[in-house]
This record gives C-alpha cells, structure tokens and sequence, in this order.
C-alpha cells in the first residue's frame, strides 16, 4: 500500500503504534517504516503516533533518527501520551503518570536529536553524559506533530510550539467545534513565536472512495464497524450517523472532496485518509486509493 501510494503521487504515508489487541497492528512501527524505507523513494513516512510514554525515550531517539537515515531525510515524527488502559497496563505504566512522561520523553527525544552531549534529571528519566552516534538526516531536526485526543488540548500544545494532529471521529461530537479547536491552536501556536505557516493541522479520516455511497457501504461498512467496536473506551456509533456527521468520508469521488473541503474551510490542512481500517481487504484498500489518487487528490494539488 506504501508503494501503491507512491506511484499514485500521494504526499505520505503513516502508521499507528498499537500494542495487545485487535484494534491496530503494527506494534513497533520504526521497524515497519525501515522497511518501507527501503521500497520507496520519494513518499514522506510518518508514525501517527509514537507512544512515547512506553518506551525509553533515548530508544526513540535512536530508532527515529535511524529511519530518517535510511529514508533520506523523508520521516515524518508523529507523537502522543497514548490513552487504551489494556496498553499501559500491558507494560506496567499508570495512565495517571502518561502526561509527564510524555513531557520528559519529548524533552530528552529532541535534545538527543541535536547531537550534544547532555544530561537530564526527571521524574521518570534520568540521562547522564549522553551523545548518540547517529543522528537524523533532516536539519534542525524531522518535524514533530503532537497528536489531541480532546479539542481542549489544542490550545495547550499551541502554546509550547508545536502543531498538532487529530482524529475528529475520536474528539469531536458537532463539527463546528473543529473550527474554534484549529482557531486557538493557531492563536497559542502564534503567540508563542511560531510562524503562522507551520500551524499545520493533519487530521485522519476514514474514507472508502467508491462509485457511489451505496457501494462504499457495500464494500467497507463491515470494516467501519468493526474498527468502532474494537476502539475501545471511544464512543459507539453506528455508520450512519458518523456519514451524517461527516467524521468518514465515504462515497463517490465527489463525495469525499465535499467532505474534505468542509474540514479545509474549517482551517485544517492536511487530510490524512484512513484508507486501511478495520480489517478491509487489501484489494479494497488499493481500489478506494487508485480512485482517491485519480479523483480526489488532483481537487486539491491542481495536478
């Protein structure tokens, strides 16, 4: 599907970290994008996201900057505090400590990134005298989205500088909130000394592009229903209502371009189509591509 996305011309591609159960499959996607690495060439590779809490943030240091080596500079640094129970309590972690364990990982992940020896005292982490011996390709640094599970939460992660990524199905009840979310972000983001054009906001989204809603429902409702019922601790809805809502884009060609240009009049500014969900079959997964790519996308790249 990597490949398939390349040669189609889509801008990247990115996977999720999941861990112990059904809903998500690729547990440690640093090894998956060092694969992907090598069978492509110009697509950007994004993880969305890392669960920094989970891991030894030097690790991550490690492993990204790795990948960024073997894609040429192409990685792409989706990160989250994680919030499935059954994960935290897979590796021993209290939810009740993810926040500033994710502030600590994040801290020493990008100082690590700058190639300088230093050292760090945390709470949960305690670096002495460190330096890796590798480093990312990219300059400064790859870039770095901070994913929301809350539309509350933009703000704050505006006001430490970085943008951020989110799944409107998982933080939004009304689609008018989204407008006020991307509106604080980018006031927090600004006033905290970032240039307005990197207050960039990706957003995932289920989408089975297919000649009409009706087959769309055919081929891909199963694989939506499933994904809603194994995302645990989310709320329940059945597929009807999140089209009405547009939280998915299914349908024709035109369909999916009337829900995207919602979410772009909304201020959001990079649409991140969840082609792959819910089990759906490959050959699914690369028709709904083939027509996203044919269709869709030249709405929007002018190509």
């Amino acid at each position: 599907q990597a490949e398939a996305a390349e040669e189609w011309g889509f801008e990247s591609f990115w996977v999720a970290e999941h861990h112990f159960h059904e809903y998500g499959g690729i547990p440690r996607p640093p090894i998956w994008l060092a694969a992907a690495a090598q069978r492509t060439k110009r697509i950007r590779l994004g993880s969305a996201v890392v669960v920094l809490p989970f891991d030894n943030p030097l690790r991550v240091a490690e492993d990204y900057a790795m990948v960024d080596i073997l894609c040429n500079g192409r990685l792409n640094l989706g990160v989250g505090s994680g919030y499935l129970k059954h994960e935290f309590e897979g590796f021993g972690i209290s939810g009740e400590e993810k926040r500033e364990r994710f502030d600590e990982s994040l801290e020493i992940l990008l100082r690590a990134w700058t190639g300088a020896r230093f050292s760090y005292a945390g709470k949960y982490h305690r670096v002495k005298d460190v330096q890796l011996n590798v480093a990312p390709v990219q300059k400064p640094r790859p870039p770095v989205w901070i994913a929301i599970l809350r539309n509350e939460a933009a703000a704050f992660v505006g006001q430490k500088g970085f943008p951020i990524m989110m799944i409107p199905y998982a933080t939004t009840e009304h689609f008018a909130e989204l407008t006020d979310t991307v509106r604080a972000f980018r006031q927090a983001f600004v006033s905290a000394g970032g240039r307005p054009e990197e207050a960039t906001v990706p957003f995932g989204l289920h989408t089975y592009c297919a000649e009409s809603l009706e087959e769309a429902r055919a081929h891909a409702k199963e694989a939506m229903d499933r994904y809603v019922r194994t995302r645990l601790y989310a709320k329940q809805r059945p597929f009807e209502l999140l089209v009405e809502k547009n939280l998915v884009a299914f349908g024709s060609p035109d369909e999916v371009v009337r829900v995207a240009r919602r979410y772009e009049a909304a201020g959001l500014t990079h649409f991140l189509a969840i082609a792959n969900f819910g089990g759906l079959e490959h050959k699914k997964v690369l028709h709904s591509m083939e027509l996203l790519a044919k269709h869709v996308v030249p709405e929007f790249t002018g190509r």
